[in-house]
């Protein structure tokens, strides 16, 4: 199953987190397996890690709906970063 990181910065990590965590609908019709990967930085920052089983119907979704769901929530849309984890390195 593919893994996604989402990095983005957020105007107040509390009010994202608590609007964030009501999408679970959302991240179910994207095809995500439980759990999402939540880390808060200082400064606002927030990365996420998601493992959807369909990567098209993930960013099918998150190109339609995210927006408004993302400016909902409080995410500075232009400091979004989205990661395709398509590599492994076995220690």
């Amino acid at each position: 199953m593919p893994k996604i990181v989402f990095t983005a910065k957020v105007e107040d990590s509390k009010k994202w987190e608590e609007g964030f965590r009501t999408h679970g609908e959302l991240f179910k019709r994207q095809t995500c397996s439980s759990p999402v990967h939540i880390s808060i930085n200082e400064g606002n920052e927030v990365a996420l890690i998601f493992e959807p089983s369909n990567l098209e119907t993930f960013f099918h979704i998150l190109d339609t709906e995210g927006p408004g769901a993302m400016a909902n929530d409080g995410v500075i849309r232009e400091t979004v970063k989205v990661f395709v984890m398509d590599k492994e390195f076995h220690i």
